[in-house]
């Protein structure tokens, strides 16, 4: 039982940082609130560069010149798909910059299509949100229409 309520913890965790308890009287995006995000999103910045830096690694060391054609057909593949994440994680590098130059501009966690506060739980659960829920919901639902 100990276990499951250690790996609860760890679960509960973003990015190895504890989410922030508001409380009632609290001002949004005071300096607590900013330096909490601020930390989740060097965090995360690190995570990935990390995980930039160990692909490079990798594919360094394990390039072989294989023989065999589908051995070397096989490698190309799983080296295209580890490529393909990792430019996926570079974008994310962007619009986490961009979210820390918010920071910075005192701007972070406000809606940028209406001002509003963005909140602090959906910018836990997603720390690049530039939307409010209801701007985002209203941008699918449009995305949702031109597709169709």
């Amino acid at each position: 039982m100990a276990t499951k309520s250690k790996a609860k913890k760890a679960d509960d965790l973003i990015f190895g940082i504890k989410p922030y308890k508001a409380t009632k009287r609290e001002k949004y995006m005071n300096p607590k609130q900013v330096e909490h995000f601020r930390s989740i999103l060097n965090a995360w910045r690190d995570s990935l560069i990390n995980e930039l830096n160990r692909t490079v690694h990798h594919i360094q060391d394990e390039t072989e010149n294989h023989a065999d054609p589908n051995d070397r057909a096989s490698q190309e593949t799983d080296f295209t798909l580890e490529l393909r994440s990792r430019d996926r994680e570079r974008k994310l590098l962007k619009k986490i910059d961009g979210s820390l130059a918010l920071l910075d501009k005192n701007e972070y966690g406000y809606c940028e299509s209406c001002g509003e506060e963005i909140g602090l739980q959906r910018l836990e659960a997603r720390p690049t949100a530039d939307l409010c829920i209801d701007c985002k919901s209203l941008a699918e639902i449009r995305e949702k229409k031109i597709q169709t």
